[in-house]
């Protein structure tokens, strides 16, 4: 189990100084890795007046001021960006880190505020078809192929997005999705991890039941996905990651996440209540971090 401090990018962390600052604090205190949102304007009428930073200039921040953990999305609408643009950012993130990136993707929201105030396609069925292709490229960009595609939502002709990034050959890609719907997992499946996320809100430890559905679930199809397109599974030749969190209290942490690691859980993302101002302050989190990550 190795556990990791997530953060949104809005409120105190549009700063990237305040981002810095706590995957510093995280390294410190021996957590793994920093995990920050990447939203526009998330939800207008909640959010309306806060900053908001871009996930890619906060990561860097952070990767400046750390040497060790994990950084990265979770999760980025691969839909909402050009394939190209995106895997040159995560390349220089990768690049600038030491190769030390997680890309985290999935669909995005809520559509109507994070995509429809800007004229994008709101059709989710489209968006997961944007999703998929668009993996695939990125896939292809970070390996340093020439890239020749003629797809339904890109074309490409004759491209190489160099350099490579350093992790070969590509950074881990983590897909997310809400449980109990099918599709999103079997997505997870041709990639290298899931951050599934439950009825019960972000914030919300999930249960042992539900974690070990999810790792089932996926586990059932992994075999399938090692040979289907779109996916180059496990990276690294690592184990496949199953990312769960919430909010936990230092004294009560182990007895959460304990019960979750026998379930199938491999990570622990240590997540502010979604309705709590607790979740985008920086002495909040910060308090929280220093305290260390569950010990197990």
């Amino acid at each position: 189990m190795r556990c990791s401090v997530n953060v949104p990018n809005f409120g105190d962390f549009a700063d990237a100084r305040a981002v810095a600052t706590v995957a510093r604090a995280a390294e410190d205190a021996g957590w793994d890795g920093l995990f920050v949102w990447d939203h526009v304007v998330h939800r207008k009428e909640a959010r309306r007046g806060q900053p908001f930073g871009d996930p890619w200039m906060l990561l860097t921040a952070a990767a400046l001021a750390t040497s060790t953990i994990r950084l990265g999305t979770l999760v980025t609408p691969v839909a909402r960006r050009r394939p190209e643009q995106l895997a040159r950012q995560v390349a220089t993130l990768d690049a600038l880190s030491g190769g030390r990136v997680v890309f985290g993707a999935g669909l995005g929201g809520p559509v109507e505020d994070e995509f429809g105030s800007f004229g994008d396609e709101t059709d989710p069925v489209v968006l997961a078809e944007k999703l998929d292709e668009g993996l695939g490229l990125l896939a292809r960009y970070w390996a340093g192929e020439r890239v020749d595609h003629d797809g339904p939502h890109y074309r490409v002709r004759d491209v190489e997005i160099l350099p490579a990034t350093v992790q070969r050959p590509r950074p881990p890609v983590w897909v997310g999705g809400f449980w109990p719907a099918r599709r999103p997992f079997r997505r997870a499946a041709r990639w290298d991890g899931v951050v599934p996320l439950f009825a019960s809100g972000h914030g919300v430890p999930p249960t042992p039941g539900e974690v070990r559905e999810v790792a089932g679930y996926v586990t059932e199809h992994r075999t399938t996905a090692q040979g289907s397109s779109g996916g180059v599974p496990s990276s690294d030749g690592g184990p496949f990651e199953v990312v769960v969190g919430g909010l936990t209290t230092p004294e009560a942490a182990t007895d959460v996440v304990g019960p979750l690691v026998e379930a199938g859980a491999t990570w622990w993302d240590e997540r502010g209540l979604y309705e709590s101002p607790d979740l985008y302050s920086l002495p909040a989190v910060l308090r929280r971090v220093e305290a260390g990550p569950p010990r197990l």
